[in-house]
């Protein structure tokens, strides 16, 4: 079964990952398209750097291509982003990107998007299961990559230019110029390196690059920026001077920040640092969106603002959706993911790192001492994460334990409420909170809990490991 999660589908490469597999996916897709009459707004397809993407994008492009669905091919590896960018730019219905975004090297996976190049939705995602479960290899139909060029249903394209263009005119440029700032850029062996480079390079900053090259297995770790992936980054930026250090996803669609010290910003401190530098310095109006597992400090930073601050569901599609209704500032997720009003509308590394570039020409202020700056204010709060791995015969028992019986743990917090719109968040009466949810693109049950202090962050992952038996 072919199933999509939060992040689009993802699958073992050789397992579920096939061409089969991928062609019936297309195929699904351009039913839909045809259905509702959208093949003549055209559909732009990029691919990442991972095993098999090029050649899966253009098994994806020959099936669309074959049914009457004009196809826009990049033909090299590019952020998920610049995707998003040009689907929006051209109205295409739908787009799509061939990636497995952070997951492990042996995944691949398809991530697919609505009209205004964000992400899609429950809703469409489950018109594409249906129809692929009505389908047979033998319903695919085919055209040959070459053909389709020669015949002008797929054309070339390459929107690198217009992308780091419409950075560049997004941020302030001259103050970057001044400020002569020393950059360290990781990809991660992703495809972040040529657009994040240039947009510096146009700032005049003086940047380096790790960890890039075509490297299937990324270097034997998680193409996922955070603390344990980032060391090498981490011990670079602080030994050689560096002002930031920007680690990258493998689509480049999330970010991992070192500060000038070395040391990781958590995916929560950039959204507060980013949500606090445009309303406190730049001046700008607007709610922001959370998901249910990322830091109440930014509902305090809106609150001191006379903004509103929206909680929603994990995955990126509902903090696009709430954004467009309430036309938010920002928007994003602990997962290092996050976008800006007037960009596109889905998660960007490469613009939300510029933007951070910005914020620390324009203050004049170390990463280190804009955080030192928003907790005098607003106070401290650490999030704990916990990762945890379960057997396929065990799911079903957590599922019940947390979803039907609906079992917690006896916290020494007082609970002032319990949410089950996705997972089971306990919300405590000091503002803490403890969220157990399953993820939505590995077989991972994931724990986060942010409250005052390390110690007691992790002290109640701990407790809710252990009450699960994980």
């Amino acid at each position: 079964m072919i199933k999509f999660g939060t992040g689009g589908w993802r699958a073992f490469i050789g397992e579920e990952f096939t061409q089969a597999n991928v062609r019936l996916v297309a195929q699904a897709l351009a039913n839909i398209i045809n259905t509702e009459n959208a093949a003549d707004n055209g559909f732009v397809i990029g691919y990442d750097r991972r095993f098999l993407s090029d050649k899966a994008a253009k098994w994806f492009a020959e099936v669309l291509a074959a049914n009457g669905v004009k196809v826009s091919f990049i033909n090299r590896f590019v952020p998920t982003p610049i995707v998003m960018f040009k689907a929006k730019a051209m109205n295409c219905h739908y787009s799509a990107c061939i990636t497995a975004s952070h997951n492990p090297a042996d995944y691949n996976g398809i991530k697919v998007f609505i009209q205004g190049g964000r992400d899609a939705d429950e809703v469409i995602t489950q018109k594409i299961e249906a129809q692929i479960a009505e389908l047979q290899n033998a319903d695919v139909q085919l055209v040959e990559f070459d053909d389709a060029l020669e015949n002008g249903s797929i054309e070339i394209i390459n929107p690198m230019n217009e992308f780091v263009d419409s950075i560049i005119n997004a941020i302030d440029m001259e103050a970057i110029k001044k400020a002569n700032l020393r950059v360290l850029i990781d990809p991660m062996f992703g495809v972040a390196k040529n657009a994040l480079q240039t947009v510096l390079i146009n700032g005049r900053c003086d940047v380096d690059v790790i960890n890039d090259g075509e490297n299937p297995s990324f270097g034997g770790l998680m193409p996922s920026p955070s603390a344990a992936t980032l060391y090498r980054l981490k011990h670079l930026v602080a030994a050689e001077g560096y002002d930031i250090g920007i680690g990258t996803d493998g689509d480049a669609d999330r970010l991992g920040i070192i500060d000038e010290k070395g040391n990781f910003i958590h995916p929560n401190e950039v959204l507060i640092l980013l949500y606090y530098y445009l309303l406190e310095y730049k001046g700008w109006k607007g709610s922001v969106v959370r998901n249910i597992a990322t830091t109440h400090l930014l509902d305090k930073i809106a609150a001191d603002h006379g903004e509103k601050s929206f909680e929603v569901p994990v995955g990126f599609k509902h903090i696009s959706s709430q954004m467009e209704a309430d036309d938010s500032l920002i928007g994003g997720e602990s997962s290092g993911g996050l976008t800006i009003r007037g960009h596109i509308k889905g998660k960007d590394g490469v613009f939300a790192s510029s933007l951070l570039v910005e914020m620390i020409s324009v203050t004049g202020k170390k990463l280190s001492e804009m955080l030192d700056e928003i907790y005098g204010k607003y106070g401290y709060a650490y999030t704990a994460e916990g990762d945890c791995t379960f057997k396929p015969s065990q799911k079903e028992a957590l599922y019940n334990k947390i979803y039907v019986e609906k079992q917690l743990p006896d916290f020494e917090f007082e609970v002032e409420k319990v949410s089950y719109d996705d997972g089971a968040k306990v919300y405590f009466k000091n503002g803490g909170w403890v969220i157990a949810r399953f993820s939505g693109t590995e077989p991972l049950l994931r724990i986060f809990s942010e409250m005052a202090d390390k110690p007691t962050a992790e002290s109640v992952v701990a407790q809710m490991k252990a009450f699960l038996a994980l």
